[in-house]
């Protein structure tokens, strides 16, 4: 077992000692393999969008065996979990008007979950809860993804109204693990369940951005004018690209402290 780690340690050293472009463009190439690799053995690319609604749900699956063994919430964002309702709900009004289909229905499980780990950190747990360290003013997403949604929206023939809301919940599901991500900067100690968590997270931002960039490349482009036209596509893209590189610092020390068979993950500063 200890010659099999040896060489990703110290794979995981030298990156580690990299400057941030360097590892900037190792992320990026890694990505790239990635999704070469997704290219060659999904042969329907839809199925990628579900797989990354199953592993977030999973995610918030870890985050209830949390809740309900352990009988605390240290750790976690309340309003990571609010923003996450917040997305969900409007994505499943939207979902419900505009085109009903099996993520209709993973979307109610997931909001439903959310809304239950909600109840728990606010109500039953409260007294483990971390406000202080849960300091991220949430008005600083909230803002920018109503304006910008307002300015930016699909062009195609629903209504203008459900076309906004649509745009909304797309730039605030890049950005609503950010709560998340300071309440482990501030604490720099992140307990498993809460790793497990958010690594998941990040596993599905990946997927769901993958699903989108193969569509792309399998229809050459025209997935992309069936969205609209002006800045509407290429911000689609953006905001899952978005999504993926916040946490792809996290997903590596996540990593390297699983290789490393520690439970608990300890962040460097400036990791997120």
């Amino acid at each position: 077992m200890k010659a099999t780690k040896r060489p990703i340690h110290a794979v995981a050293t030298w990156v580690q000692r990299q400057p941030p472009k360097i590892k900037a463009f190792l992320a990026i190439i890694s990505g790239m393999a990635a999704l070469v690799f997704l290219r060659m053995v999904v042969h329907d690319h839809d199925n990628l969008f579900v797989a990354a609604e199953a592993v977030h749900a999973i995610g918030i699956s870890v985050l209830i065996y949390k809740l309900m063994k352990e009988r605390t919430c240290a750790g976690l964002s309340l309003k990571s979990q609010e923003l996450t309702a917040i997305f969900l709900a409007v994505r499943l009004y939207c979902s419900l008007v505009m085109e009903y289909d099996i993520h209709t229905l993973l979307d109610s499980a997931t909001l439903l979950t959310t809304l239950w780990v909600i109840y728990m950190i606010r109500f039953k747990l409260r007294s483990s809860y971390m406000d202080d360290k849960d300091n991220f003013a949430i008005y600083y997403v909230l803002i920018p993804c109503v304006v910008l949604s307002l300015l930016i929206h699909p062009t195609t023939q629903h209504h203008l109204i459900n076309r906004i809301c649509w745009s909304f919940c797309v730039f605030l599901e890049a950005v609503s693990v950010l709560p998340q991500l300071r309440v482990m900067q501030n604490t720099k100690i992140v307990e498993p369940f809460t790793a497990h968590y958010v690594f998941a997270l990040g596993i599905a931002r990946f997927l769901s951005c993958a699903h989108w960039v193969l569509q792309v490349l399998d229809t050459r482009g025209r997935l992309l004018t069936a969205l609209g036209y002006g800045l509407w596509p290429p911000m689609v893209l953006l905001s899952e690209i978005v999504q993926t590189f916040i946490l792809a610092d996290f997903c590596y020390y996540y990593v390297k402290s699983l290789v490393g068979g520690q439970l608990v993950l300890r962040l460097p500063s400036g990791v997120v």
